[in-house]
């Protein structure tokens, strides 16, 4: 496939940001990350960061899916959840609305490597996107994590969990999505043993360009 955009989600501590930029400097794409949340509030008059915390910020309705959750995680059935106020379904379907919609024209205009905003679910039906999943094992993050920010393990533990869960919230908040699956992606790399000089080169492979940096050694 002939990919102009490749869209690459990841967990803390895959070092998913990392590959994104190796990608982007390979391919000769346009990086782009909080530029959609600038673009989203262009798109709506708003501040930068007015989009920003709302993208960030838990919703009554993410709330009320965590609970049934973890009630029906502990055996219990999870049933008769209250109905949403108006003001917060509008404000959800408005906010992914600015979100995919700046998503949807950056695709658009092709050339670029979108990291995170689960881009990959937004842009699920365009034929020229690769979408990629970059992970690694829960320990191996977490070792990462401790590392990069000079965390000992259970306070790297803590930040990890709530990582998760914070991004768990926002695909099920957004999508609809109660588990993250790999067949929602097209590659999905495992940087237990795949370092980010290997996975770049995989996803440009992928991408069905040429890896100028590969070919030159």
């Amino acid at each position: 496939m002939q990919a102009r955009v490749v869209c690459l989600s990841f967990s803390d501590g895959a070092r998913g940001r990392e590959v994104g930029q190796l990608v982007s400097s390979r391919l000769g794409y346009r990086l782009i990350d909080e530029g959609i949340v600038w673009r989203a509030a262009q798109e709506a008059g708003l501040e930068r960061h007015a989009v920003a915390d709302a993208e960030r910020r838990k919703s009554l309705l993410a709330r009320l899916l965590e609970g049934a959750a973890a009630s029906s995680a502990a055996g219990a059935p999870a049933f008769g959840l209250p109905a949403l106020p108006d003001d917060v379904r509008t404000e959800r379907d408005d906010l992914r609305g600015l979100i995919t919609t700046a998503i949807e024209e950056t695709a658009a205009e092709g050339n670029c490597v979108i990291v995170a905003h689960a881009a990959s679910l937004a842009l699920a039906r365009r034929e020229d996107v690769l979408r990629v999943l970059v992970t690694a094992s829960p320990e191996t993050r977490c070792a990462r994590l401790a590392d990069e920010r000079g965390l000992d393990e259970r306070a790297a533990a803590k930040l990890l969990e709530e990582s998760d869960a914070g991004r768990a919230a926002y695909l099920r908040r957004f999508y609809g999505m109660r588990a993250e699956l790999p067949t929602a992606y097209d590659l999905v790399l495992n940087t237990d043993r795949i370092d980010p000089e290997l996975a770049a080169a995989l996803i440009v492979e992928a991408a069905g360009r040429r890896d100028e940096t590969r070919s030159e050694g």
